[in-house]
């Protein structure tokens, strides 16, 4: 019965995929006339797609692994094109899965990112009707900001079908193979005398939240694995990487991390090991020049300088180069365009044009304010707000000791960190850190138990 009814949906899946690749044939045939390129790209786009059916669980880590790869090519809109077809792929494979009968595969956090995700939408509506602070004429840059967050939805479901297929340890160890490439770009550079180490990625600042988040799992590998010094070579290497981008909000961000990675199990061997680590880091960021003159320029802020209050700090921005000054003066013209519109905002990602210099506004609870009025900051807050909730329910779910609640509790501390950082940076706009965490998050969410059980049978 169970072998003809798996008979019946390969049959139709089959089917499926032999009436897309007639169709693409049938386009192609009326492009060929017109360009070359088109044609090329239509057989592309076939060969991907069957791919993608034929070798599922490949395909998904592949596409995985490939994402930390491609912001270097953001001038030629590769990672907007990339982001365009995963959400295409999932799609189809959801809609092939209905057709075909089979379970596609949900949790309750998704159907909150998918609703909170949809709750965005309300800004592309109210933006044509006049409804907020610019016209409709920004309506296309505010539609490119709700696909960018739509396809982390994207990813979150399509990692989620691969649960009971493959193991979750062998999906987030495969993640790793994510740092080939922004490493060996970033070893090239420190050859090359870069000032800053930017890896694959258009700045150090998406850089360095991307290597905190492997630094993290590094961490994680380190719980009960017996080749601990190869991932304690591991975290040496992402540790030097994360210095050498030479970005100050980072450093905060990993002490927060560290900070509360250890408080829970809060021994001497834990103490003196974080501190450790942040000592080695800070040491490591004051050994160069560029490092001393930014932890210098703190002492020339109202933070450390009592003589500096924040309306002196906007005056001195205009003519030094401390970039704290500039942020709160960047934070003082924000908040007062987001006076004119303070219920809905501007729009999503409208933030630069309301500012008026081409330049995000380097803390990410103003942009939240500024983009969505104090309905969108509300939003932004509770969908954090839910992703702590989600991994402390998680953790209390798990038994103690496991792997599962060691990455729930991981990806605690790493969650931490982030409101932390958006303090000062644009946290929200790091796209690839996000693709990482929401697979992440996805896995962490698996029934790992079940999941062994079923390995085990398979060995049997």
């Amino acid at each position: 019965m169970l072998t003809n009814q798996h008979s019946s949906r390969s049959l139709a899946l089959a089917i499926l995929l032999g009436l897309a690749t007639v169709g693409a044939a049938i386009i192609a045939g009326f492009l060929v006339g017109s360009s070359a390129k088109l044609v090329g790209l239509a057989i592309v786009a076939v060969g991907i797609v069957f791919y993608f059916f034929t070798k599922f669980e490949q395909a998904v880590l592949v596409l995985l692994i490939l994402r930390s790869s491609l912001d270097v090519f953001s001038d030629l809109q590769i990672p907007a094109v990339f982001a365009i077809g995963l959400d295409v792929l999932t799609l189809l494979y959801v809609i092939v899965s209905l057709l075909t009968g089979h379970i596609v595969r949900t949790d309750r956090f998704w159907w909150f990112l998918a609703g909170w995700v949809l709750l965005q939408g309300l800004w592309l509506i109210l933006l044509p009707l006049g409804a907020l602070g610019l016209d409709a004429s920004y309506l296309p840059a505010s539609i490119r900001e709700w696909v960018r967050l739509f396809s982390w939805v994207m990813v979150y479901l399509l990692v989620m079908q691969l649960k009971d297929r493959l193991p979750p340890q062998k999906v987030i160890s495969s993640l790793f193979l994510a740092l080939l490439l922004p490493i060996a770009i970033g070893l090239l550079q420190i050859f090359q005398a870069s000032d800053r180490i930017v890896g694959t990625f258009g700045t150090a600042n998406t850089f360095a939240t991307f290597l905190l988040l492997f630094i993290s799992l590094v961490f994680w590998k380190l719980n009960g694995t017996q080749q601990r010094w190869f991932w304690l070579m591991l975290l040496g290497l992402l540790c030097f990487f994360f210095v050498s981008t030479k970005t100050l909000f980072s450093l905060m961000m990993i002490a927060v991390f560290v900070l509360v990675l250890i408080t829970p199990r809060l021994n001497v061997a834990k103490l003196i090991s974080g501190m450790l680590l942040l000592g080695l880091i800070i040491a490591l960021f004051a050994s160069t020049e560029f490092g001393q003159q930014r932890l210098a320029s703190i002492t020339q802020t109202p933070l450390l300088n009592p003589d500096i209050d924040i309306s002196k700090a906007i005056l001195l921005s205009q003519g030094d180069s401390n970039s704290f000054n500039w942020r709160l003066s960047q934070w003082y013209l924000l908040l007062n365009a987001w006076k004119q519109s303070p219920i809905f905002g501007y729009g999503l990602g409208l933030s630069i044009p309301v500012a008026g210099n081409g330049l995000l506004p380097h803390n990410d609870y103003i942009r939240a304010l500024v983009e969505g009025g104090i309905i969108g900051l509300v939003s932004f807050l509770a969908l954090f707000a839910a992703q702590f909730t989600h991994l402390l329910l998680l953790i209390q779910q798990t038994p103690y000791g496991s792997k599962q609640r060691n990455l729930c509790f991981i990806l605690l501390a790493m969650l931490t960190s982030i409101p932390v950082g958006m303090i000062t940076e644009n946290i929200w706009s790091h796209t690839t850190l996000f693709f990482y965490w929401w697979t992440l998050l996805a896995v962490a969410g698996w029934n790992w138990n079940e999941q062994q059980i079923r390995e085990d049978m398979t060995f049997k």
